[in-house]
């Protein structure tokens, strides 16, 4: 490793696991056509609003009978929704790895305090024991993608397909990067800010048969928020899969997404937006490969997400100094880079081990992660030469 600054840089530095980076080559005129000052109750902004669930249902592939919902509050909004309206009419298999689930399973077992909730959880970088989870009679809530340890689910081939229960999924790392398998999902959630690179605060709620019919059948014992209600006099409201949503929206975010919808269109769709992903992670781990300083937070390749990579440092020399040591390094490499206008928001999540994310979905450019790299050295071997000058 070189003390000397890298002669490449990145042309963008925006490396956030959320918000993320912008599309390429995105400019503000791209919200040119936002309904701005007009009501989204009107007839421009109801059209709106349902372009953008057509383009998602398109761009997602979507099955015809899931609804699709645009709901206040994120994917955090979306998921308290699915919770709080569903859960209860069975017990629920709670699954942990990282600590958006472990939020779900705060809510299910704190605040819900539903008594027969069964949590299943294992330590950053590595999955739940999938074959302990009942999809068969139960309910299951879980990430598809753990955006903070840097772990995913394989695939869907653990979730029942005879179920009974409802397989309630937050998929906000993982939706537009990851092939979710929809005929075993019966909620789904995101937001606009993770892979497409879109404005915060709105979030989308998609829902099968099943999930519509635990909705109209089924009345939770506890009183339920405005901002949580779905249905009607036992009916599901429609309107809410329409364009009608519950709170009133930002026209401009609105727009937003859809300009982030066409140019998936652009770039062919789903599948050429998991090539881009996987492009992505793998130049960022082909040098993990042969850097022996860091390595993945994930233990297992087949559980490693291609958007939310997240690293640990390795070095030796560093990790017999501590835990203190080993965070301090990665925080300076972080600010380092930072400073240096290379790399934006990379240190780990404030409750994962200490260490590195860097956000690898398709709107970041696979040039940009190759330069990245040798960044990524020259601020460890400056954090390394502080401990050596220090000791």
């Amino acid at each position: 490793m070189t003390t000397n600054a890298p002669a490449a840089r990145p042309a963008r530095a925006q490396f956030s696991s959320g918000p993320c980076a912008k599309r390429p080559g995105w400019t503000l005129e791209a919200l040119n056509d936002a309904p701005l000052g007009r009501s989204h109750r009107a007839k421009v902004g109801k059209a709106k609003l349902k372009l953008a669930i057509d383009l998602t249902r398109e761009v997602l592939n979507v099955p015809a009978d899931y609804r699709i919902g645009i709901v206040p509050a994120s994917d955090t909004g979306a998921v308290e929704m699915a919770l709080w309206s569903m859960l209860g009419a069975r017990g629920v298999d709670m699954l942990a790895w990282e600590s958006f689930g472990e939020g779900w399973v705060t809510d299910v077992v704190k605040q819900l305090k539903l008594t027969d909730a069964r949590v299943i959880k294992a330590p950053y970088g590595t999955l739940p024991n999938l074959a302990e989870v009942d999809t068969r009679t139960r309910d299951v809530v879980f990430t598809w993608n753990g955006t903070t340890s840097g772990v995913r689910v394989p695939n869907a081939d653990w979730i029942a397909a005879d179920r009974e229960g409802l397989a309630i999924c937050d998929a906000t790392s993982a939706a537009f990067a990851q092939d979710l398998d929809w005929q075993k999902l019966d909620v789904v959630t995101f937001s606009w800010q993770k892979v497409l690179g879109g404005e915060a605060a709105h979030g989308m709620l998609i829902l099968s048969p099943r999930a519509v019919a635990r909705l109209e059948s089924y009345t939770p014992a506890w009183p339920l928020p405005k901002i949580f209600r779905m249905t009607k006099g036992g009916k599901l409201i429609e309107g809410i899969f329409q364009g009608e949503t519950i709170n009133t929206p930002s026209m401009l975010c609105v727009e937003d997404y859809i300009d982030a919808l066409q140019w998936a269109k652009s770039l062919g769709g789903l599948k050429a937006l998991v090539a881009k992903a996987d492009a992505n992670a793998k130049a960022l781990l082909d040098w993990v490969e042969a850097s022996p300083w860091i390595a993945n937070l994930a233990e297992d390749p087949a559980t490693a997400s291609n958007t939310s990579v997240c690293l640990k440092i390795v070095d030796p020399e560093v990790v017999t100094k501590g835990p203190e040591t080993v965070a301090a390094v990665a925080k300076g490499i972080a600010a380092a880079l930072e400073k240096e206008g290379v790399a934006y928001d990379i240190g780990a999540y404030r409750d994962a081990p200490p260490g590195l994310r860097i956000w690898c979905g398709a709107t970041v450019e696979t040039d940009d992660v190759k330069a990245l790299t040798a960044w990524l050295d020259w601020a460890f071997a400056a954090e390394k030469a502080k401990l050596a000058a220090a000791a």
